[in-house]
């Protein structure tokens, strides 16, 4: 029997050595990912070579087989891949990172940090094995050549040695001989974990303690054509743990920036409560069907952490151990495919099926809504899926702002939204009687985020968007039947400002009032009542924004309550200043702005007692 050959290791590559046993990795198991992978790969290759007829022979599709022995300590994986010659044992496992040694050991010396972020191109995933062996005895026969089977070992020290071994059959089985404290990669639970985790879409049958892991197929990586509607919805049950069927589900491939093909689905009901804990999102990146890492940062922007589903490129510039990208440019430019491709298949579904749109963006516009106030680069296509009911639809119908402007009456220059907290209370507020004599349409919004979603978009197809209460619009021919004049008006806004002191801004005659008596307005243009009581509820400063700045007040000339005022600040002041200050405290209540209404309701039954002579 002939001795066993040995190799000494150099010394560069045993420091090399020592960095991806101790310091490469973040995360110890994956090295059963590293050496599945391998062995997938060697699959991959006697397959092609049996196809283009390199190599001959009608052998069994390549496979690969996991075997755990908790006794002895050990764990083995198997494939009957191509194989490797004795010279092949020495230049893929006797030299780490034998296209670039040095390069590697420069660039990490460069980066002044283990866990770099390189370029996969270096073979240092085979390695990753000793994180957890203390030897590693690797059998081998090439299909490539005729020839007899190697053993290599190693126990990742000084070298490794090489003999003859007869017994291997062809292909490539690794044994590991776990350290003390990796017993538990011995076991047969914890290695399915770790399967079904990295390596559960492997194309090859990959089969564990002879059972099969690997029964759910990659169909992201089929054609659409090939995939059947039960496979998509047994691949999304297995894939969100959700019985109900998804909403929407998009199948794309695509070749820029760089080969991508995703499988993405919206879950039927959305999992995060306003106020509850925000969810994280559930999209995993995979390289070629092995799982690279199941919360990818920046591949998706944070509005879209609602979608499910499965991103996979064989062309991902990973980092040299495999669990990160490594070039951000290149993330940010996917990210930008996967975002513009899905924003596109909401617009489709949304101009084919209005009703199947109202239920996701029932359950999904607070998502849309995030997106327009921190995703400046998708605002405009975001503001086109966004939906509000109007004074022009049935109540509980809502229309896009698309339809709005195809509606827009010649002579109407902007868009048009009123916040109430229902349609009820928006048809009945001071800020709504201008248009609805007028006929403008008008979006009506009863979440308080909606004021910073209108003003972020700002405008819509060319058009203006405006808060109602600043819209600057008058009624046309109003009735004047009755009405103070100009100058009245204008003498009585002048004691109103006097009588209210500081508590009003300014005081003045409004054109645009119907039914109600007084109207309250911000006096900071950019600022509306919601905007501000919001603000304020977030911890604001009250001094910032104009949010405590004091309010202006719109009187309606022609409104009875007004016109008797006028006559009664002549023969009652103090009673004229009592109703002043409750027109006041009721504009302010309407608007928002009215914070303790003790003194409205005080002041409220001294002037019932006056009515009925109490």
């Amino acid at each position: 029997m002939s001795q066993p050959e040995q190799h000494s290791f150099q010394a560069e590559i045993q420091q090399l050595l020592s960095i991806v046993i101790h310091s490469l990795y973040t995360d110890r198991e994956v090295f059963v990912r590293e050496l599945v992978s391998n062995a997938a790969d060697a699959c991959e290759k006697i397959r092609f070579l049996r196809t283009s007829g390199e190599v001959a022979g009608e052998e069994a599709s390549p496979s690969i087989t996991v075997t755990t022995d908790e006794s002895a300590g050990t764990l083995t994986i198997a494939d009957t891949g191509i194989g490797m010659t004795r010279d092949e044992l020495v230049k893929n496992l006797g030299t780490i990172a034998h296209s670039g040694t040095k390069a590697f050991l420069k660039a990490l010396a460069e980066q002044q940090k283990p866990d770099t972020r390189l370029i996969g191109q270096f073979g240092v995933g085979f390695y990753s094995a000793f994180m957890a062996a203390q030897r590693v005895d690797v059998y081998s026969r090439s299909q490539r050549e005729a020839g007899e089977g190697w053993r290599w070992t190693s126990e990742g020290g000084g070298g490794f040695t090489l003999e003859p071994a007869p017994e291997a059959t062809p292909g490539t089985r690794i044994v590991l001989t776990l350290k003390e404290d990796a017993k538990d990669f011995a076991k047969g639970p914890t290695l399915e974990r770790i399967i079904r985790r990295y390596s559960n879409f492997v194309a090859f049958p990959l089969e564990l303690n002879g059972t099969r892991v690997n029964t759910v197929q990659a169909i992201w990586a089929r054609s659409k054509n090939e995939v059947k509607e039960e496979e998509y919805t047994e691949f999304y049950e297995y894939l969100a743990h959700d019985s109900e069927a998804p909403l929407y589900r998009l199948h794309f491939t695509a070749d820029a920036p760089i080969a991508i093909q995703a499988l993405l689905y919206v879950p039927s009901r959305s999992l995060e409560m306003p106020g509850m804990v925000r969810q994280e999102s559930d999209v995993h990146l995979y390289c070629r069907k092995v799982l690279i890492d199941s919360k990818p940062r920046g591949l998706l922007p944070e509005w879209l952490r609602f979608v499910r589903g499965v991103v996979d490129s064989e062309d991902l510039p990973l980092n040299v151990s495999r669990e990160r990208m490594q070039d951000s440019d290149l993330m940010r430019k996917l990210s930008k495919a996967l975002t513009n491709r899905f924003l596109k298949h909401l617009s489709e579904e949304a101009e084919k099926n209005a009703e199947a749109y109202g239920k996701f963006h029932a359950e999904y516009h607070r998502f849309l809504k995030e997106g327009v106030l921190s995703d400046w680069e998708n605002q405009a296509a975001l503001g086109k899926l966004l939906r509000y009911e109007s004074s022009a639809t049935e109540a509980g119908k809502k229309t896009s702002l698309a339809d709005y402007v195809k509606r827009m009456p010649e002579g109407q220059k902007e868009i048009y939204y009123l916040l109430a907290k229902d349609r009820a209370s928006a048809e009945a507020s001071p800020y709504f009687e201008v248009f609805r004599e007028r006929k403008f349409e008008v979006l009506f919004v009863d979440d308080p985020i909606d004021e910073f979603v209108m003003d972020r978009l700002r405008e819509f197809e060319g058009k203006e968007i405006t808060a109602a209460e600043k819209a600057e619009l008058d009624l046309e021919n109003a009735n004047k039947d009755g009405a103070l004049s100009d100058d009245d008006a204008n003498v009585l806004s002048g004691w109103l400002k006097a009588t209210l002191g500081e508590g009003v801004n300014a005081v003045r005659s409004s054109k645009r009032l119907v039914d109600s008596p007084v109207v309250a307005v911000e006096s900071d243009k950019f600022m509306t009542g919601t905007m501000r009581r919001t603000l304020k509820m977030m911890g604001k400063d009250p001094s910032a924004a104009g949010m405590d700045s004091a309010p202006d007040l719109e009187i309606n000339p022609r409104h009875p309550v007004v016109v008797k005022l006028n006559q009664l600040r002549q023969t009652d002041a103090m009673l004229a200043g009592l109703v002043a200050e409750q027109l006041f405290d009721q504009a302010r209540l309407a608007s928002g702005r009215l914070e303790d209404p003790r003194a409205m309701l005080q002041r409220m039954n001294t002037l019932l007692s006056k009515v009925v002579g109490a």
